[in-house]
């Protein structure tokens, strides 16, 4: 049985349910790395301009870890860390987020410019390298290792998740580009970082981090249920080492 069966539904109803919570840790990262990005920019220079994409950067490790480490904490049907907690509870994992995403997006990038393919199947069997180190606590390097794991028995159903999910975000930008193509092109790309990143990045974060519980469960208790035996958000759930 497909452990991933109704992962998108569930996905959307936990961030319907926690939208709040989740949106509030998306828009403070991309508000504030939007805002210093902007004024890097706006300085000129080939030096403002690294240093606004090293913010960018940065930023994205920041929210990645954090967004994980919130839904894991809201599985379990109530938030029992505030906004600032759930930096804090990422915060030790920055470093592997980072080290893990830089090698993830160099090989992935190649393997896309040298043919899609490639690039598609990196980034389908390394997807679940963010939720193996922030909930698993797997190191920069054996996290590429853990998320082949847990995908390779479910390739197609991983990767028909991860195709949904780019035609919902690419509806999203195909939105938000008509609400805001009659503003100045500085101010439309400016509002269409902050608003697409903050409705967009906790639901991939969501779903990402519920495939990895799921088939985490399949790996480890595959006679339980499609779920794997690790419950949903709403239930406590079994008692582990991937339990919020």
């Amino acid at each position: 049985m497909n452990p991933l069966s109704g992962v998108l539904g569930e996905s959307w109803q936990l961030y319907r349910t926690y939208a709040r919570h989740l949106l509030t840790i998306a828009f403070i990262v991309f508000l504030i790395a939007a805002i210093v990005s902007a004024a890097l920019a706006l300085a000129g220079g080939i030096l403002g301009g690294l240093l606004s994409s090293l913010v960018t950067l940065v930023a994205e490790f920041i929210l990645i870890a954090a967004l994980v480490k919130a839904v894991q904490d809201v599985r379990d049907g109530r938030v029992d860390l505030s906004v600032g907690e759930t930096f804090s509870a990422a915060a030790p994992f920055l470093g592997s987020v980072a080290v893990a995403a830089i090698l993830a997006g160099i090989a992935i990038t190649i393997g896309f410019a040298i043919f899609i393919l490639p690039g598609l199947f990196l980034l389908t069997i390394w997807c679940l390298i963010m939720p193996a180190i922030v909930v698993g606590g797997t190191g920069p390097f054996d996290a590429f290792g853990r998320s082949w794991q847990l995908v390779k028995n479910h390739f197609w159903n991983v990767f028909g998740v991860l195709f949904m999910v780019f035609l919902i975000l690419f509806a999203v930008d195909i939105v938000l580009g008509l609400v805001l193509s009659a503003l100045p092109y500085f101010l439309s790309h400016f509002l269409a970082s902050v608003i697409a990143g903050t409705l967009v990045a906790p639901f991939i974060a969501v779903v990402i981090t519920l495939m990895y519980f799921r088939l985490s469960g399949a790996a480890t208790a595959p006679a339980s249920g499609p779920y794997g035996g690790t419950g949903t958000y709403g239930s406590s759930g079994p008692s582990g080492p991937f339990t919020s």
